[in-house]
């Protein structure tokens, strides 16, 4: 994404934005989180956020703790965005005056993540446990044969 907007001129500070549709995508995407996270309130709502690969498929992991999975909504596009969303409640009503301290926020949140690759989003699945949402979206054929490892031999 560094490379998606660059400074041409010091003097003038005209900046040349990349032709590259992903890398579009990627500054908006980026753009549009940091909107999400401008309220700090918020922004501590938000789920920390891990993407891996294999050969087979791609891993999203998410910690949402103290949220249960039904207030949980999960959403994948065909254009390649995940869209994790949801609400923690506050299920106990406090007393200001009893209320000494708190530091636990409760609220709605909302992650979109982009998806660089050709991945089968119909046998996408997710699994909730001990505050972690672990999301697995199997690779297409395509994606899977877009690779090849060639053998180097000495000569």
């Amino acid at each position: 994404m560094r490379n998606a907007v660059s400074n041409t001129n010091q003097n003038n500070h005209d900046l040349s934005v990349s032709h590259n549709p992903t890398d579009f995508r990627s500054l908006m995407n980026y753009f549009w989180n940091f909107m999400d996270t401008s309220n700090n309130e918020m922004s501590d709502l938000l789920p920390k956020i891990q993407v891996t690969e294999d050969k087979d498929a791609v891993k999203v992991t998410a910690e949402i703790p103290g949220i249960d999975e039904k207030d949980i909504d999960l959403k994948v596009s065909s254009d390649g965005y995940l869209c994790i969303s949801g609400e923690k409640k506050n299920e106990v009503q406090n007393n200001a005056k009893d209320n000494y301290f708190s530091e636990i926020s409760y609220g709605m949140f909302k992650r979109t993540i982009q998806l660089p690759w050709d991945l089968d989003y119909d046998a996408t699945t997710a699994k909730y446990s001990n505050g972690v949402l672990n999301v697995s979206i199997p690779k297409s054929q395509v994606e899977k044969q877009k690779f090849k490892k060639i053998d180097v031999s000495k000569s």
